[in-house]
């Protein structure tokens, strides 16, 4: 592929095609919004903007530079990376400075429409009462969305007295209904002052959770998989083949059932593992309503659920080193815990540390877990609801976002996830320095 030498050609040629998306986008998105004080235009119209500009654009770029048409294939993988990617993270990062909310959403309140009966340029005469109607008191200040049939237009409010309704804009038709919005506003840093305000309540317990429960869940699946790895790559183990299936089956079963399956089975009444315990005499164990108990439920789910994979791993990495290397050890009188510890475990450390980090990575964000076993629950004294005994960060964001008093906090949500985010990062960036694992070999 063409393109002038050196790291400078290919930043350049990456800027061209993403400036290109993004003006084009951007003018699709502008334009969308200019028809919309007139019309009430479909979601496409803004594709059909931004492909009007996007392909003449493309043109007028190639013969500019004319190396640059071979890049072109990139475009549309390009165009997925900003949609699905850059976008909802930039959204996210917006959101995270903002209150939005379900209540504040930007959207019109349906519940306050009201019907226009007369339009003076920009009053308006309303059927009923405007602070009744619209809910504000005082109303000065707040967006109101006007609209009649194929047409709306959005506006502030500079007076409201009785039926009377003046805004700071005149509508470009004549307008039918009136409703106010529910507008969002930035609020700076108040999402994350909150957050840090609520530390001791739901930020730090949350966080002290998820680290023991990532960290344990991969030093109990890397030990039981060692182990049966060590085992089933025993040659003269008869069936091994056998038994390597039957030890994989929870992996090839889908999480999202076994979960379930093990919610019944832990049943404080009806579960079970309960009745089995009574049956031997044992008092039934609270598994998914006490705090302590469901932290090792779920540690022991996951168990079922990692171990296979972490087997799996083992047993790959095994098959990597060479037979001669233990025959040379047992010629030299070599026990079998010897080599073990001597020519096994140094060995699988550096094909297994990639594997212990990414599961790391992988757990301390296993939200379908927690929320499918204990949906972060139960309760605990002194916790906030949205931060109950077995919540981890992931499931605090995603109940603070959708389910946080009552309503939908994304803006709050968002904050959480920007410092979940920062923690993934710090953690990563130490265990890759305690590690070695991105340390240059000479």
């Amino acid at each position: 592929m063409k393109h002038p030498p050196g790291l400078k050609g290919f930043l350049l040629a990456l800027s061209l095609l993403l400036g290109l998306l993004i003006l084009s986008t951007g003018v699709g998105i502008l334009g969308y919004l200019a028809l919309e004080a007139y019309l009430a235009p479909p979601g496409w119209t803004i594709l059909v903007l931004a492909l009007l500009v996007l392909v003449p654009g493309a043109i007028l770029v190639g013969r500019l530079f004319p190396w640059l048409t071979d890049w072109y294939y990139f475009l549309p993988a390009l165009s997925f990376l900003l949609v699905f990617t850059l976008y909802p993270i930039a959204l996210t990062v917006y959101l995270a400075f903002t209150d939005y909310s379900g209540r504040k959403n930007g959207f019109p309140d349906r519940s306050t429409e009201t019907r226009v009966l007369k339009q003076e340029g920009p009053k308006l005469i309303l059927e009923e009462p405007a602070t009744e109607a619209l809910r504000c008191n005082p109303c000065e200040g707040e967006p109101v969305e006007v609209y009649s049939e194929g047409h709306r237009a959005r506006a502030r409010i500079l007076e409201a007295e009785g039926n009377t309704l003046v805004l700071d804009r005149t509508p470009p038709f004549q307008a039918a209904f009136v409703a106010k919005v529910n507008a969002f506003q930035f609020v700076g840093l108040k999402n994350f002052a909150f957050i840090l305000s609520q530390a001791n309540q739901a930020l730090l317990p949350v966080f002290l959770w998820n680290v023991v429960f990532a960290a344990s869940t991969v030093l109990l699946n890397a030990l039981l998989g060692l182990i049966l790895g060590l085992i089933l790559n025993n040659k003269g183990l008869k069936l091994r083949n056998f038994y390597r299936t039957v030890l994989i089956i929870s992996w090839a079963l889908p999480g999202v059932i076994t979960v379930q399956v093990f919610v019944a089975l832990l049943n404080y009444n009806f579960g079970a593992i309960n009745r089995l315990l009574g049956v031997l005499g044992i008092y039934p164990i609270p598994w998914l309503n006490d705090p302590d108990w469901a932290k090792v439920a779920i540690l022991l789910v996951n168990l079922w659920l990692g171990f296979p994979y972490m087997m799996t791993a083992t047993l790959g990495a095994l098959s990597t080193i060479p037979d001669e290397l233990y025959e040379a050890a047992k010629v030299d009188g070599a026990t079998p815990w010897q080599a073990l510890r001597h020519i096994t475990l140094p060995l699988l450390e550096k094909p297994m540390l990639p594997i212990l980090l990414s599961s790391f990575a992988f757990n301390f964000n296993n939200f379908y877990l927690i929320y499918l076993l204990t949906g972060g629950g139960p309760a605990q004294e002194g916790r906030l609801a949205t931060a109950q005994a077995t919540d981890i960060l992931i499931s605090w964001a995603y109940k603070t976002a959708f389910s946080a008093e009552g309503q939908s906090a994304y803006g709050l949500g968002a904050a959480i996830s920007l410092l979940i985010f920062a923690i993934t990062v710090a953690i990563s960036l130490v265990n890759f320095r305690i590690t070695g694992a991105l340390r240059e070999v000479k």
